[in-house]
């Protein structure tokens, strides 16, 4: 991860999923993502993981300024998403001693761990907790200031690498295109009282 991790064994693990999942193709560092349709849309997101996915949602909402996009940024380019085989995402640690689907050096997670799986012993390897960390550990580095400069000055607190910062801002990127085009149930739900109500008062 996190200030000092091995990037290669990671990328290397994830290459299979990227290119069986043509619609995650990153654009070029500072490219805004191509539009994309609502299938397109619905792959990008598919390719998360159900519960990794909600985790991230949760755990963004404890931080505001912070969104579920950057952290499955993260968890993209640390462990795809917990589905790399790679030292250290399960068990063990990488060569710079990182731990855990999100990587984190077993020091910075002392400092920012959150137990969210109450079920479960408090671990790095627990994507649930390794999560919420993350999203605690970007909220006091800078994200919570909801601007451009400290969501990248988080990033980079999290991994100290300006390719890093490019990599996980291009997946962010690609999220939110995905969550864009697609239509929010929350607004279909809203839109749909709205409606109701107009036609009880006629």
């Amino acid at each position: 991860m996190t200030r000092g991790r091995g990037l290669a064994a990671a990328i290397g693990a994830m290459a299979a999923i990227v290119l069986t999942a043509a619609v995650l193709i990153l654009p070029s560092a500072g490219a805004a993502p191509a539009p994309l349709t609502r299938a397109e849309a619905t792959a990008v997101l598919a390719a998360i993981p159900a519960r990794y996915l909600a985790w991230y949602r949760a755990a963004a909402r404890t931080c505001q300024g912070l969104t579920w996009e950057v952290l499955a940024g993260i968890g993209t380019e640390e462990s795809g998403n917990g589905r790399s085989f790679a030292r250290g995402v399960h068990r063990g640690k990488n060569r710079k001693g990182a731990e855990g689907p999100m990587q984190f050096e077993p020091a910075t997670f002392r400092e920012y761990a959150v137990r969210a799986d109450r079920s479960a012993r408090l671990s790095p390897y627990n994507p649930e907790d390794a999560i919420f960390s993350a999203a605690r550990m970007l909220c006091a580095d800078g994200a919570a200031r909801g601007t451009a400069p400290g969501l990248k000055g988080a990033i980079y607190a999290y991994n100290h690498s300006h390719r890093y910062v490019r990599a996980v801002l291009a997946i962010t990127a690609r999220y939110t295109a995905a969550e864009r085009a697609l239509p929010h149930p929350r607004r279909h739900r809203v839109a749909r009282r709205g409606r109701a109500r107009r036609r009880g008062r006629r």
